[in-house]
């Protein structure tokens, strides 16, 4: 028969200190407390070691191209919300018209409506265009508020989508290039 959880001892995740008796020379007043507080680590540990969160540590793989003390997986910052980053243009796109900003001199998409013209018939979801752009080491672009805003008033995207990334063109190449030789591989291992 199986014994419910309430009735099983809770077992300390980190085992306390030894504790030593205040000796006679010091000023300050015995503790009360048998046992440290759990929100603190005693002194002069810390409960954390600094040293294996950034640098490798034996038997434990670090992913290639990572930074010491950067994420693993981040999200870059929104575009800054100014005037110039949110005025939109259509522009032409292998022959179709796709909404972009210009941030910062360079001209970017909005990667859901290319995905929607270009590549939707070509893999399962935009889901997979993430994961290859993780794997092709392309960070799109985080749209801010207002440009997302705008995108939605144009129809580039649904109604109901709060949040959207911008590509460069070149990057979009890659990707698109990547998707078709993709599909290409497909077809040719299924002859």
């Amino acid at each position: 028969m199986a014994v419910p959880a309430a009735l099983i001892p809770p077992i300390p995740l980190v085992q306390p200190p030894p504790i030593s008796t205040p000796s006679a020379a010091t000023t300050s007043p015995p503790s009360t407390t048998s046992s440290p507080s759990p929100c603190t680590a005693p002194s002069g540990q810390n409960l954390f070691r600094s040293d294996l969160l950034a640098n490798s540590s034996p038997g434990i793989p670090t992913p290639t191209g990572t930074l010491p003390g950067k994420p693993v997986y981040s999200t870059p910052s929104p575009v800054e919300n100014t005037p110039q980053n949110n005025e939109c243009k259509m522009v032409e796109l292998r022959g179709a018209k796709v909404a972009s900003f210009t941030v910062d001199g360079c001209e970017l998409i909005c990667l859901p409506q290319a995905f929607d013209l270009f590549l939707k018939h070509l893999v399962g979801g935009l889901h997979t265009v993430y994961t290859k752009l993780k794997r092709l080491e392309i960070t799109p672009v985080v749209c801010n508020v207002e440009q997302v805003r705008i995108l939605r008033g144009l129809g580039a995207i649904q109604p109901g989508v709060n949040r959207c990334k911008l590509i460069s063109r070149k990057d979009f190449e890659t990707l698109y290039n990547d998707c078709t030789n993709a599909r290409v591989q497909i077809s040719l291992m299924a002859a």
